[in-house]
């Protein structure tokens, strides 16, 4: 893997939403977003200027929510910061295949649009980052179920070229210590590779179990980031 093939990595956002989730953007400018109930990411160029910020505050509306992810560009002083959280971006490094004693994906099932009121319940219980009723549209998720009940689930998320995020990781407490994450993202990683694709996610500092699993996985770290979002004035 060369630093060029990664260089997509450093505005994922923004790459998905020019190439593979184009279908999903809203766009103004020079600026992006994706459309209503599918993310709240948004994308402007890193040296922003003025005028960008305001296409970008028309495109969202008064008052709304606007989630810039890694972006490092600042807003303008009006623009109201409502979070910041330090992380980290990992990736699979090459083509390495999946390797040691990551579980084969019997009973791990694809989900659609009829199990999204299922993955919101799940996400609400774990908490593994947003996701809205129209998010399953940005790639494939898989779940795992007990007694018929969805119990843990992953999906892809961003896509820019090259690339596939694996993202809303997460597994009712009840079920946990089963090694379905393991399962899950294990079957996430040979899909995305069989597309000549690399896998990447990104992952709350704080969050050092997670990172000690994808480190046994096989990912590693390439870069640490700071998540933000804003309100537009």
């Amino acid at each position: 893997m060369t630093s060029e093939d990664a260089a997509v990595l450093d505005d994922p956002v923004g790459e998905s939403l020019r190439g593979h989730h184009s279908a999903l953007a809203r766009r103004r400018g020079r600026t992006a977003t994706y459309v209503p109930e599918v993310a709240t990411f948004s994308a402007v160029s890193p040296t922003a200027d003025s005028a960008d910020w305001a296409d970008l505050a028309r495109l969202l509306g008064r008052g709304e929510f606007a989630d810039m992810f890694s972006c490092p560009a600042t807003p303008p002083p009006d623009w109201e910061p409502v979070f910041v959280l330090e992380g980290r971006q990992m990736i699979w490094p090459g083509d390495r295949p999946v390797q040691g004693r990551a579980a084969p994906d019997t009973g791990v099932v694809e989900l659609g649009a009829a199990d999204v009121p299922e993955m919101l319940d799940l996400v609400a219980r774990t908490r593994p980052g947003p996701f809205w009723p129209r998010t399953h549209e940005l790639g494939t998720y898989l779940g795992i179920r007990d007694n018929g009940r969805l119990v843990a689930m992953a999906g892809e998320r961003l896509r820019p070229p090259g690339w596939t995020e694996i993202s809303a990781v997460g597994t009712a407490p009840e079920a946990r210590g089963r090694g379905h994450a393991v399962r899950l993202v294990s079957a996430l990683v040979t899909r995305i590779l069989s597309r000549d694709e690399r896998p990447f996610l990104h992952v709350a500092e704080t969050n050092t179990a997670a990172i000690a699993l994808y480190e046994r996985l096989g990912f590693e770290s390439r870069k640490c980031v700071t998540f933000r979002g804003f309100r537009t004035p």
